[in-house]
């Protein structure tokens, strides 16, 4: 999988511009200078969203109404546009297409497969559990369209089902004939989101680790009608469903010092454990897409180097001739010299 190019217009704080990119390319400049705004766009071409905000009108330069990201991707041309709400007087913030033909998200995703490792990565572990369902979703989206369709369907009825619950709770009126719809789409995609999580993460598990070795214990939270049942008067109350993947979490343990016991690495571990620890999760997470896609997905690294210690940065220089990487620093000395002269250098400084 390579990126060709790909051409910005009115993206964040970017009003026009085009970049090309080659096997290794390195983006070098000062905070602020719109390092990780090009990232963001690179991985809006893999998963049709951004990992940096939920609201799309963010990512439009100040003042415009239509933003433009398109770029080549080995025989495709992928292109999203982002919108203030508004196009030809229709409400609509965002259009796929992929060689000029327009897709839904759930489609779009997946034509272009990339694997992002930044700062806030190394809190993937010790911090909430949101940060990894996240993880989890960032790495399924990309490679299984099922659950995609599943994630949005999911969504869409959790939310239908929480608005039953909080008016249950305002009249003391259940209607059970609209709980049952609602219950049964939640049922379903939630239980085919539980089974595509387990799949990467028995994965991860029985791979081989060369950088650090643990296990994952997948916490899920099991949805089914006799669940939500038990949990029936705790939601009317709270009006929020109390269980299913929504819910999920997971923990990282790893092996006890010359015996078989396992320590979370949570509470446990050491800051450098922790983040070789999220080093390999993320090799793991290249293996993966690769393995579900046969196709190598590209390695994008933003600004992590500032962030890791020499141990940690020579592990990833290991894997940069593997497929193409790009990445992003503020000082091009966090790059060895004889790396410096075998990649394409963008300079933000100039």
């Amino acid at each position: 999988m390579i990126l060709k190019n790909i051409f910005l217009q009115d993206f964040r704080s970017y009003e026009k511009q085009q970049f090309s990119f080659e096997n290794t390319t390195l983006i070098i400049g000062p905070n602020t200078s719109g390092k990780t705004n090009l990232i963001e766009a690179i991985c809006l071409l893999s998963t049709g969203k951004s990992f940096r905000t939920e609201k799309d009108i963010q990512m439009l330069r100040f003042g415009e109404a239509i933003a433009r990201v398109k770029g080549s991707s080995d025989d495709e041309e992928l292109e999203v546009v982002i919108t203030n709400g508004l196009v030809n007087g229709k409400s609509q913030y965002k259009k796929f297409l992929v060689n000029g033909v327009a897709k839904r998200r759930v489609d779009f995703a997946g034509n272009f497969l990339s694997v992002l490792f930044s700062p806030q990565d190394l809190d993937i572990i010790i911090d909430s559990p949101g940060l990894r369902r996240n993880f989890l979703d960032e790495v399924l989206e990309q490679v299984d369209r099922g659950y995609r369709v599943a994630a949005i369907s999911y969504s869409k009825a959790l939310r239908q089902r929480n608005a039953l619950l909080e008016a249950t709770r305002e009249t003391g009126m259940r209607n059970q004939k609209q709980f049952e719809y609602w219950d049964n789409l939640v049922i379903e995609n939630g239980n085919i989101i539980t089974q595509k999580r387990e799949e990467f993460i028995n994965f991860a598990n029985s791979a081989v680790k060369d950088i650090f070795d643990f296990v994952i214990n997948y916490d899920k939270s099991t949805i089914s009608k006799e669940r939500l049942l038990q949990y029936e008067t705790q939601e009317i109350a709270s009006a929020v469903t109390l269980v299913g993947p929504h819910r999920d979490d997971f923990s990282v343990s790893m092996f006890g010092d010359g015996s078989n016991t396992m320590h979370d690495i949570k509470f446990f571990g050491s800051r450098g454990q922790q983040r070789l620890a999220i080093l390999q999760l993320k090799i793991l997470e290249l293996l993966f897409v690769e393995e579900k896609m046969g196709n190598r997905p590209v390695l994008i690294l933003d600004d992590i180097f500032s962030e890791l210690d020499a141990i940690h940065i020579n592990l990833i220089f290991d894997e940069i001739g593997k497929q193409q990487t790009i990445m992003t620093t503020t000082h091009k000395e966090f790059v060895p010299k004889d790396l410096l002269k075998s990649m394409k250098i963008i300079n933000f400084t100039k």
